[in-house]
């Protein structure tokens, strides 16, 4: 006989997270109880209604607010924004191109180029080695 196989669950938040969505935006039958992995499954692979509307008008999770805006998540907390954000709003930010996110994207854009120049170092140490 073998043991019977418990369903793997997750609490609403990671279930948000994996979904790219901000919790207290979802539904309250989506925040209140534990989401299956098969749920979790079949909401990404036929997205209702409520799930479609968030990824497009938001609100936004801060690290989608932050892709959206190529930023750092610290780097929209240096510039002060602390809340989810709606797509209309993200768009409003690049329109107004606001000093500190000018140079949040600079700053990023230099972290992405020191990354890229360190994993080719590292790809090179590699080749040699092999």
């Amino acid at each position: 006989m073998s043991p019977q196989q418990s369903t793997q669950t997750m609490k609403p938040a990671t279930a948000a997270k994996k979904l790219g969505v901000y919790l207290p935006a979802t539904p309250a039958s989506f925040q209140e109880g534990a989401v299956s992995r098969a749920e979790l499954n079949e909401l990404q692979a036929n997205p209702p209604e409520w799930l479609r509307e968030l990824r497009r008008n938001g609100p936004h999770p801060r690290p989608v607010v932050a892709a959206k805006l190529g930023v750092s998540i610290a780097g929209l907390a240096r510039g002060g924004v602390t809340e989810a954000l709606t797509t209309e709003q993200i768009e409003a930010l690049k329109q107004q191109r606001p000093e500190w996110l000018e140079k949040e994207r600079a700053t990023q854009a230099e972290v992405r180029k020191e990354e890229a120049r360190l994993k080719k170092l590292r790809q090179e140490k590699d080749a040699r080695r092999d």
